[in-house]
């Protein structure tokens, strides 16, 4: 497979304040991956700084081969990283459709597309930003961020504060995504066991260090590991 993203030896931060010290890891095409740690490690930041958020005090990060350090954010979603932030950021004022085709670029992940992967929002396409429950304006930021077609996806923190049933139905979407249709993902969550389960690496930080990198299913299987290294019981 080829290299679809390298980092090397990054730190960022927000104006002077570095949060990410020494960062190198790299994904392939179809490579999944769980972003692990305690609150306020840098788990976030380090998303951000895939997508242009924070400033770069040192290092090198490679897309597809070429240096996008210094690219900005929206020449980055058009290269391919599509991102699911923490906050949604869902407009009341716009209908799910047009959340959706607001951003839509050419390739594989149409309307119909989406709203095959997510019933639930053909039935609600026409209803506003603020008329839908948190689990929807979760799959409708996850549906907005396909339409960009990515070749990356990263989802901060899916899950949060979200009922059961809707966890559920998420855990599906990012395991067809994967398993199916061969896209690449990181995954911040603070359920570890389910980052874990729906990944094949994993990567725990701690004060914006890289402080363990393993394979997903090893590190699941080891709970005296797990639970030293991310608090889960």
């Amino acid at each position: 497979m080829a290299e679809l993203l390298a980092l090397d030896s990054v730190s960022a931060g927000y104006g002077d304040a570095v949060i990410l010290e020494d960062i190198s890891f790299s994904m392939q095409e179809g490579d999944s991956l769980a972003l692990l740690g305690r609150n306020g490690v840098g788990k976030t930041s380090l998303l951000a700084t895939l997508m242009g958020f924070t400033r770069l005090h040192r290092g090198s990060i490679r897309w597809r081969g070429a240096e996008i350090a210094r690219m900005p954010t929206h020449r980055r979603v058009h290269a391919g990283l599509g991102w699911v932030p923490q906050e949604r950021w869902i407009y009341p004022s716009l209908t799910v459709e047009e959340h959706l085709t607001a951003v839509a670029r050419p390739g594989e992940w149409t309307v119909p597309m989406v709203y095959q992967l997510f019933p639930q929002l053909r039935e609600r396409r026409t209803n506003m930003g603020n008329q839908l429950s948190g689990g929807e304006q979760q799959m409708l930021a996850i549906a907005r961020a396909l339409m960009v077609n990515p070749r990356l996806l990263l989802l901060d923190e899916p899950m949060e504060g979200l009922a059961p049933v809707i966890v559920q139905e998420l855990t599906r979407v990012i395991r067809l995504l994967v398993a199916e249709r061969g896209m690449s993902v990181i995954v911040v969550e603070q359920h570890a066991r389910l980052a874990l389960a729906l990944t094949r690496r994993a990567i725990v930080l701690d004060r914006g260090r890289i402080v363990h990198a393993s394979d997903s299913a090893s590190l699941l299987q080891d709970a005296q590991a797990l639970s030293r290294l991310v608090a889960v019981a």
